[in-house]
């Protein structure tokens, strides 16, 4: 177990935020919530990387709760049906289960095994039902995870996540490059590729399913309703900056905000990490004004017709579901073991990571 052990959306939590990482407008304006499903989530989704051979049950046993990650999509996800929450939380294992085996592919300089994974992700993407019992657990993971999403909504939204997670795995491809050659992207390309190696896009679709309704796109891409969901997930891309720079100096890294203000701008570590800070807190108060915008959108779009009344609602959803990724966002990087970098024996190495689960020889 793990997801609010020290609190509740009621009680403040015990969890200790280094100072230096410490908003305390999200401790006091964002409360945390939790979908109700989440401790069968939590169960199923082991079960699930265990039956998927994702990551060994030695590692499941060990580290798979404390690293959160059911955690991160039952705080953000509410409303959701059970069967699109569990979907949503066993395709977040398998990213983050992704994210591992490509740097890791990066670390022992696997070009050509990543440049195979990569083909097999965009054919598996295109084609999931043909690629469930791929010899590649990675793979056939991944099949299942979308194969399972895309009975949720029309063809229509699926071709659209397709279309956004074709180009997460190429913006993952120019990672491998840059890491593989030591580039440092200068300040605009690092965020312009990161909007697509957090998977902004995607985890903004994912809003969709859970509220229950497709988006038209003159909904979805009305700058009431995109501004908000920009805003969360740059926070969360940017946040996710700021903790995990230790972790990504130690793993020689050259994909973060505050390297590429280093490398780029001549700033010091510690005006770097301000700067990332800065950007984190204007993104909050950005996000206070759009989400207000966004609301009174929804408002209007209840023109009192069925269908208006039912994108209204699912816009209000989506919205409210933005906001939860604030807190869903920032308590994961205190709660989960992913970012503990201070306890690990090698810094560069996380212990949650092995030869079979990081696809190793």
């Amino acid at each position: 177990m793990h997801a609010f052990s020290h609190s509740t959306t009621s009680t403040p939590t015990a969890v200790a935020v280094p100072p230096q990482l410490a908003l305390p407008v999200i401790e006091a304006e964002f409360p945390r919530q939790l979908h109700p499903f989440w401790p069968r989530l939590q169960e199923k989704t082991r079960l699930w990387l265990l039956e998927k051979r994702l990551m060994p049950a030695d590692k499941v046993r060990e580290y798979a709760d404390g690293l959160c990650y059911t955690d991160l999509m039952a705080g953000y996800y509410l409303g959701a049906s059970d069967e699109v929450i569990q979907a949503i939380g066993d395709y977040s294992a398998w990213f983050f289960v992704w994210d591992d085996r490509h740097d890791r592919d990066v670390v022992h300089g696997r070009s050509a095994d990543w440049r195979r994974l990569r083909f097999r992700l965009h054919a598996a993407l295109d084609a999931p039902l043909h690629h469930l019992h791929h010899p590649d657990t990675l793979v056939a993971g991944f099949a299942d995870s979308i194969a399972r999403l895309y009975t949720f909504l029309p063809g229509t939204w699926n071709r659209r996540f397709a279309r956004h997670f074709h180009e997460v795995i190429e913006a993952y491809d120019r990672e491998f490059r840059n890491r593989t050659s030591g580039y440092v992207p200068g300040v605009e390309e690092y965020l312009a590729l990161r909007r697509l190696t957090f998977a902004h896009w995607i985890w903004t679709d994912l809003l969709e399913p859970s509220a229950g309704t497709e988006l038209p796109d003159a909904v979805r891409k009305n700058p009431a309703y995109r501004r908000p969901a920009l805003l969360s997930q740059e926070f969360a891309a940017w946040y996710n900056d700021l903790c995990s720079l230790p972790k990504e100096i130690a793993g020689d890294e050259v994909h973060n905000l505050g390297i590429s203000l280093v490398t780029h701008e001549g700033m010091s570590l510690e005006q770097a990490v301000e700067e990332v800070r800065r950007r984190v807190e204007e993104c909050i108060s950005e996000f206070l004004a759009a989400e207000r915008a966004a609301l009174r959108f929804a408002e209007e779009l209840d023109d009192g017709t069925v269908q208006g009344k039912e994108i209204g609602a699912a816009v209000t959803a989506c919205v409210g579901n933005m906001r939860n990724w604030f807190s869903s966002v920032y308590w994961f990087h205190h709660e989960s073991g992913r970012y503990m970098v201070d306890s690990w024996d090698d810094r560069s190495t996380p212990p949650y990571v092995n030869n079979e689960a990081a696809g190793e020889k």
